[in-house]
């Protein structure tokens, strides 16, 4: 089990939301099922490692700072000897690597930036990091995951810390047989990191919108379509998926603050946000059980009980 889990990050649940009330620009469509592609990948890695026996403590998704820069770990294994630092990466298709020049093309000749680069300021700002926390002595392994099963890679350079796709499970059989010696030096630096973890980026950059620019209709929790229909006390949508109406209006309010965060929980918007398939009456018993009431009559609005 890891130490620190993988959580949905946050841009991309805004982005699901988006996508699916208005129409994307091309750009931020591309962006999207890029970052949606990237998450699925980064799944796909924590499945298996996982399955690790050995001796280690797993960190998944850190985002942290030092110097003013900020730098993202997509998995962080701490063993007694070294810290594995891997950057996971869903591309598919065949690329080729200029060995001479540095430089990963897919083909037939289309130049991408090179992930290496990326890898190098990782584990640079990670070691001054460690350097910041006293634990310089700690060596790091950094290395780039590619996990698609489509991925192919021509003329792989033997010296690069790549691991394709037929290598991660014979890579993983290796870290799995590390010696054993865990100290509580190391189980404080994992505790160290996952404090310092920040859950958003200020650097995250969103497609302009409005609230009476987006559809609105009641969204379904498993496939994300706008095709929730209400029967009784249950919303069913047409992929299959039933919830509780009351679920429902709760998931709902959560979207809604997340899309407007400086705008007020009120029985109106959230009753135009379910694109009025729920009575202002229904969902207002819903809000007065759920969040805390504050103000009276009609400027009554809701907030969060974690608040």
């Amino acid at each position: 089990m890891a130490y620190k889990d993988r959580c949905k990050p946050k841009k991309l649940v805004i982005y699901e939301s988006l996508a699916a009330r208005m129409q994307l620009p091309d750009d931020d469509w591309s962006h999207y099922c890029n970052l949606l592609k990237g998450y699925e990948g980064e799944l796909k890695f924590d499945a298996l490692t996982e399955q690790l026996q050995c001796e280690c403590i797993i960190l998944n998704d850190l985002l942290l700072e030092v110097g003013g820069k900020t730098f993202q770990i997509d998995t962080l294994i701490i063993t007694a000897n070294p810290i594995y630092l891997f950057d996971v990466k869903t591309f598919d298709g065949d690329y080729v690597y200029d060995s001479e020049e540095d430089r990963l093309f897919k083909r037939p000749n289309y130049e991408i930036d090179n992930p290496l680069t990326q890898l190098k300021r990782c584990e640079t700002l990670l070691r001054q990091l460690l350097r910041e926390l006293s634990y310089s002595s700690f060596p790091i392994n950094a290395s780039i995951a590619f996990v698609h099963s489509e991925f192919t890679l021509y003329q792989a350079p033997l010296d690069k810390p790549f691991i394709l796709p037929n290598q991660i499970y014979p890579f993983l059989r290796t870290l799995n047989n590390a010696p054993p010696g865990l100290t509580d030096k190391h189980r404080r630096l994992a505790e160290k990191l996952v404090a310092l973890h920040q859950p958003e980026s200020r650097y995250d950059k969103f497609p302009a919108y409005t609230f009476e620019g987006l559809e609105k209709k009641l969204r379904c929790g498993k496939c994300g379509s706008l095709s929730i229909s209400i029967v009784g006390k249950k919303g069913i949508c047409k992929c299959g998926e039933i919830e509780k109406v009351t679920d429902a209006i709760i998931r709902h309010v959560h979207e809604f603050q997340l899309l407007f965060p400086n705008e007020r929980i009120t029985t109106k918007n959230i009753y135009e946000f379910c694109g009025e398939a729920c009575s202002k009456r229904r969902i207002n018993n819903v809000l007065r059980k759920s969040f805390n009431r504050r103000g009276a009559d009609r400027k009554a609005y809701y907030e969060r009980r974690d608040i």
